[in-house]
């Protein structure tokens, strides 16, 4: 997964738009190809802001990127363009666009929108380096890695029992804990489930 352009744009409902803030990462690309991609993926994000009305979002792909937008509209008509490969999940993709357009109009002032060149944005880069782990972005995406870790430990501790020579059959066929009926219901149930096994 891999993050490649981010930027805050101006977009005015009528007009052109205007890139406020952006940050590439174009590490990926031949230094002969650098400029060429930085010139696409700035001409990418203005037309997708300017086709993306204002309150909605939207994800538009192109080859082997995938444009994420949000134009949050209202009294600053900003927007968030994040341009990602195919892989990059969609909520964490949103929810940084979110998180960056309220730290863009927390930390600098509509007044300057105006002269996109006096603005000074360095979060911008952190924000490209950060979430190029889309886990960054969305805590139920990294809480949910948490549990698949955890149903992965779990199946390799289970595996590692059944590995050291001990079989269950024999485990509960030697069980005090086991009442005769338990154990004759673990044994039916086995012949039940033995002819779904596929070898």
């Amino acid at each position: 997964m891999k993050v490649f352009s981010i930027s805050v744009i101006l977009a005015p409902p009528s007009g052109s738009c205007t890139v406020l803030s952006s940050a590439n990462d174009l590490s990926s690309y031949s230094f002969y190809q650098k400029g060429s991609v930085g010139e696409f993926m700035t001409f990418f994000s203005r037309t997708v802001a300017e086709r993306t009305a204002q309150g909605q979002r939207q994800s538009i792909q192109e080859n082997n990127y995938t444009a994420y937008v949000y134009n949050r509209g209202g009294a600053e008509q900003l927007a968030g363009v994040i341009i990602t490969d195919q892989e990059y999940p969609v909520r964490p993709a949103f929810s940084l666009l979110a998180k960056l357009l309220d730290d863009f109009t927390a930390k600098v002032p509509q007044s300057s929108y105006s002269d996109p060149s006096s603005i000074s944005f360095p979060d911008i880069n952190t924000y490209l380096q950060k979430y190029q782990d889309p886990r960054q972005a969305d805590t139920i995406m990294r809480v949910q890695q948490e549990l698949d870790e955890t149903k992965i430990v779990l199946h390799k501790t289970i595996e590692s029992v059944l590995q050291r020579g001990e079989k269950l059959d024999n485990l509960v066929d030697r069980s005090n804990a086991l009442s005769a009926q338990s154990k004759m219901f673990y044994k039916t149930a086995k012949k039940q489930n033995s002819c779904c096994v596929i070898m």
